[in-house]
């Protein structure tokens, strides 16, 4: 199993484990945002620490917003801010 399967697979299974919501093409035929608005852009990068995903996720949660996977990134959109977790 390659790097990036991995990482994708575990985010979709800490998201299920912490139950938030995620969207991605499966989901939405288009799922269209901006991310060049963001005031304040923060990357995570998954390096084979979990930890880096739960705390990712857990931001979600505390903000009660969503998750959006376009390819293999993921997005947390919050007013002006947007969080990045994604695999280098």
């Amino acid at each position: 199993m390659g790097k990036n399967v991995y990482f994708v697979k575990r985010v979709y299974e800490i998201t299920r484990e912490f139950r938030q919501p995620l969207i991605n093409e499966r989901i939405y035929d288009k799922v269209i945002f901006f991310p060049e608005n963001a005031i304040v852009e923060m990357i995570f990068k998954f390096e084979e620490d979990e930890s880096v995903i739960r705390g990712f996720i857990g931001l979600a949660k505390y903000f009660h917003t969503i998750i959006i996977n376009r390819k293999d990134r993921f997005y947390i959109p919050y007013n002006h801010l947007l969080f990045v977790l994604m695999s280098p």
